[in-house]
């Protein structure tokens, strides 16, 4: 072990979760493209560390969300890191079809061009098939 290295072991009360029980995780591909940002409770994160497969907290639902539930677009987690607050997570995944339930691989699919959003990836998938809305 290198000296600034440290083996600190992983207890999920140490997460600095916010007055709702939640953080904040940024997913992004193998390659480091960001794909989505979501929230995580202690469960969703118990879950994803156990199942290797990306679960979050929906805020508007109140509930779990296993990411491809409906859809069949899964992450499986190749990594998870922690920010030295311990209060935000990244997780590398392989993200299977789109991340963003809109149809696009990532849910950053908008750009700023001279003050206006551009579209500027093209869709993965129909939401309508997958969703049937």
């Amino acid at each position: 072990m290198k000296p600034y290295e440290s083996e600190m072991g992983f207890d999920l009360k140490m997460m600095k979760w916010d007055t709702a029980g939640l953080i904040p995780a940024v997913v992004q591909d193998k390659d480091g493209e960001i794909l989505m940002v979501a929230y995580m409770n202690n469960i969703a994160l118990e879950e994803t560390i156990s199942t290797g497969y990306g679960t979050y907290y929906s805020r508007s639902r109140q509930k779990l969300w296993r990411k491809g539930e409906s859809s069949g677009n899964r992450q499986k987690v190749l990594e998870i890191k922690v920010d030295c607050d311990l209060d935000c997570i990244i997780l590398k995944v392989e993200q299977v079809g789109g991340a963003c339930h809109t149809g696009y691989y990532s849910c950053f699919y908008r750009t700023l061009e001279n003050r206006v959003w551009k579209i500027s990836a093209e869709p993965v998938f129909n939401p309508e098939e997958v969703y049937g809305k």
